[in-house]
């Protein structure tokens, strides 16, 4: 059978763009579909959009540490609609980078919903195409829960585009998300209360980690957090929210956020009916290959539900590419992720938390540092870096870097690459230090706390 495109994909957003682009270089004849806007989550309601903000948000912290250096800054003052504004104007400038690369790798852009009809066919709207392959490249999507008030409250998506700031608001989950949006929010201005369900923020990091980050966020920085509680109910309150929660505490807020989850954005798209099998919360099933249960149609990304981040999708795109059109198998490599959370102060991690080694190897090391960075100590900003890593005694292999403080998610990036490599914390002693940086700890942690 003479097909339309040796390969079409449902969904623009990183991972796609990342397979139809290479795909297109190597000479296949390649179409993307996609419904919104080129670039995706990550892009467009994500990453991008996000970091924007914390870079935003940050500014407050660098006027109120100027004094300390001898700057005296007259009364500053915020405009939320002209960072949303600036805002939008470099992701309408991003979207224009993705499309132009997608023409330059002659790549056909299919606007409208693809919906898969079976393993060679999508339609999307009036039109049916055929491909000798199918990827699956929808990403997720935030969920909210159904309660009293669902109506009222709104999703990391609506968060990116308020018209106007929030002086209260009340942020619903503990993960990154929410501690990222309760860090942006407080540093503009705003008071921030935290509800979560669990003990402790950022479930599945190293529990020292998680300490910290709170003591930062709740001592130092004055956000609110209410542990083991939920929302019962959201009323409207004349121009505010009034939100009522289970341990008995009502709260006044401009605005409510959910940042509780998100799942695979598999709904409507013809999936089940084809064939593909996906798990009960919507994630499409795939093996080491990214092949679904329905031969010829692939899966990468978000709405696989297992490495949630965009390089990861990336990667698995480019893989398929690789493995279909150059001759080149491969297989990602999905050891040693290293993840960075832009709270304030924000995280780097890699590897394993000590929780986790602690149950996979018969004895672990811990060195761990905490102290106040050399700018603090002029500024008088009381924030507190913490350095962490996890060795494994029998091999001295360094099995996990955890980072909180100034620059983590930069540091970390290095870090990966030396864990990748299978890197021993005698080849980390023996690593000359880069002084005076914060980083110089990892390599001068003498004895095992």
């Amino acid at each position: 059978m003479v097909y339309d495109y040796n390969l079409v994909t449902i969904g623009a957003g990183s991972g796609g763009v990342a397979a139809c682009r290479r795909a297109g270089t190597y000479g296949a004849r390649v179409a993307i579909c996609e419904e919104g806007r080129v670039g995706g989550t990550c892009v467009l309601r994500g990453c991008v959009p996000k970091k924007l903000l914390v870079h935003a948000a940050h500014v407050r912290e660098e006027i109120d540490d100027a004094a300390g250096f001898g700057w005296h800054i007259a009364e500053a003052k915020f405009d939320w609609p002209t960072l949303i504004a600036n805002k939008n104007t470099e992701l309408d400038r991003l979207e224009g980078i993705y499309n132009s690369m997608l023409d330059t790798a002659g790549v056909e852009i299919l606007a409208g919903r693809g919906k898969l009809i079976d393993a060679h066919t999508v339609e999307v709207g009036e039109r049916k195409v055929t491909a000798e392959r199918v990827l699956i490249a929808t990403g997720g999507w935030p969920e909210v829960p159904t309660f009293p008030g669902q109506e009222h409250v709104i999703s990391s998506n609506e968060a990116l585009d308020l018209l106007a700031f929030p002086e209260r608001i009340v942020i619903v989950g503990g993960g990154y998300i929410a501690v990222e949006f309760a860090g942006i929010f407080h540093q503009l201005g705003a008071e921030v209360t935290i509800l979560i369900r669990a003990d402790h923020l950022l479930r599945g990091f190293d529990h020292d980690l998680r300490l910290h980050l709170e003591e930062e966020m709740m001592q130092r920085s004055g956000i609110t957090i209410h542990a083991s509680c939920k929302v019962t109910e959201v009323r409207r309150a004349g121009n505010a929210y009034a939100v009522e929660t289970t341990d008995g505490v009502m709260l006044d807020a401009d605005a409510v956020l959910f940042a509780t989850g998100r799942k695979p954005n598999t709904a409507g798209i013809g999936l089940a009916e084809a064939g593909v099998v996906m798990s009960d919360n919507g994630a499409i099933v795939v093996d080491a290959n990214l092949q679904t249960t329905l031969a010829g149609v692939f899966a990468i990304g978000d709405c696989t539900d297992r490495n949630n981040l965009t390089p990861v999708a990336i990667a698995e795109g480019r893989a398929l590419a690789e493995t279909w059109f150059n001759g080149n198998p491969q297989r990602v490599d999905y050891a040693d992720i290293a993840t960075a959370v832009f709270s304030q102060p924000p995280i780097g991690t890699v590897g394993l938390p000590e929780e986790a080694a602690g149950l996979a190897y018969s004895s672990v090391d811990i060195y761990r540092s905490a102290f106040r960075p050399l700018k603090n100590t002029l500024s008088g900003n009381p924030g507190r870096t913490l350095m962490k890593l996890v060795v494994d005694r029998d091999s001295d292999r360094v099995l996990g870097c955890h980072l909180i403080g100034a620059d983590a998610p930069e540091i970390v990036q290095g870090i990966a690459v030396a864990l990748k490599c299978g890197a021993t914390k005698a080849q980390f002693d023996s690593t000359m230090a880069i002084h005076p940086t914060a980083a110089e700890e990892l390599v001068t942690m003498y004895l095992p706390t």
